[in-house]
This record gives structure tokens, C-alpha cells and sequence, in this order.
């Protein structure tokens, strides 16, 4: 149980950091990876949804064998990301150093199946 309460809390504590960073970096990924963001809706309602997915990281990270039924959607969320990037990367629409982001995904993915498994259903 120590190892999923620690996965699930590294993980909001990054993608916190990461959604906090990408509130104020509008204008930098204008100036640095142009064109500028022609749908600033897509891009602040990820960010949105993705504080959501970190304040259930925190919820199941005090609480792993109640919240472990929500596990495996966690994993969509990490895993999905990672083949949305990989099949960006695969039609040249992203840059390699994004895929440093997605690898850190995939490592908390891996992370949250080893914490499901680890993690005895409460009737078991």
C-alpha cells in the first residue's frame, strides 16, 4: 500500500507542477514552438481537466485500497496520453523533447498498474 500512496502522490505533486507552469507559458510556447495557439480553449481546458485527474491522484493517494476501482482509469489517463503523443510524434506534429514528458508518463503509468496490482481489492 506504501508504494501506490507514493505513486499517486508523486504523480499530482508533478502534474500539479506541470499544470502550474503551463498556466503562465502561453506566450513562451508562442514565442518558442510557433505558430501560437490558435485555440487557447483546447489548450487551458486540458490543463483543467488535468488538475481534475490530479486531485483524484491525491484522493487515492490517502486512500489506495478504497479508490482502488478508479486504478485503472488512472491508467487510461496516463496511457492514453502516451499513444495520443506517440501517434503525434509517428505523423512528425510533435518534437522529440516532448517525448521526455510522455516517458515520465508511461514510467507513472507503469507505476499505477504495479500499485493495482499490489493493491488488495477491501474484500480480499
Amino acid at each position: 500500500m506504501r508504494f501506490a500512496r507514493r505513486s499517486f502522490l508523486i504523480a499530482a505533486i508533478w502534474g500539479l507542477l506541470i499544470c502550474g507552469v503551463s498556466l503562465v507559458s502561453e506566450s513562451w510556447i508562442a514565442r518558442n514552438a510557433p505558430p501560437a495557439l490558435n485555440h487557447v480553449e483546447y489548450y487551458y481546458g486540458f490543463i483543467a481537466v488535468t488538475l481534475a485527474w490530479q486531485v483524484l491522484f491525491l484522493l487515492v493517494a490517502r486512500d489506495p485500497v478504497r479508490l482502488r476501482p478508479v486504478m485503472p482509469a488512472a491508467m487510461l489517463e496516463k496511457f492514453g496520453y502516451t499513444a495520443a503523443m506517440a501517434a503525434l510524434y509517428a505523423a512528425g506534429r510533435i518534437s522529440a523533447p516532448v517525448l521526455v514528458f510522455v516517458g515520465i508518463d508511461v514510467g507513472f503509468g507503469i507505476c499505477f498498474v504495479m500499485a493495482y496490482i499490489y493493491t488488495k481489492a477491501p474484500d480480499q
